[in-house]
């Protein structure tokens, strides 16, 4: 098997994605981050010192995505044409599901900036109420489907992580 970030020699480069056709991409990865019924009824409630943890997460997640060449050294920097990060409160799990779809027109996909996404809006949550609670789990980041390019329309799984 061919490594495709390895030279001849076995070093590190980039991919030469320059004469691949500019596609639609599309790619959606999710995570979770569990906490106390109370923790998530001070999120609700916008009644944590840090102020409003939601829309604090979406934009940093927002942000993040924006950021992902400088964060993991071989993507490529991405021209991206829309990053939404949600969220889906499921009270009876005590758990926020976080969903990123992350679009571009290019010559890769986006999965690692849906990825990264979730990610930091999830150590966003984290960050902002662990003032109230450091027993709090970030679970079950993953891509849950990608669109575009060569190998064309990949669905990984439909459901939550959150039990």
């Amino acid at each position: 098997m061919e490594l495709s970030h390895l030279d001849a020699e076995g070093h590190i480069r980039m991919v030469d994605v320059g004469e691949k056709p500019d596609t639609e991409r599309v790619a959606v990865a999710r995570g979770a981050v569990q906490m106390r019924p109370e923790t998530l009824r001070l999120i609700v409630e916008k009644g944590l010192p840090k102020g409003d943890v939601l829309t604090t997460a979406q934009v940093a997640g927002i942000l993040a995505a924006k950021q992902t060449a400088n964060l993991i050294p071989l993507c490529h920097p991405l021209p991206l044409t829309q990053i939404e990060v949600e969220f889906e409160l499921d009270e009876s799990a005590a758990c926020i599901h976080i969903t990123a779809t992350v679009r571009t027109h290019g010559k890769t996909g986006v999965e690692m900036e849906a990825l990264t996404a979730v990610s930091i809006a999830a150590l966003t949550i984290y960050d902002m109420a662990k003032a109230v609670e450091k027993t709090m789990r970030i679970t079950d980041i993953r891509l849950v489907s990608k669109r575009g390019g060569k190998s064309g329309a990949i669905v990984l799984e439909g459901g939550w992580g959150c039990k």
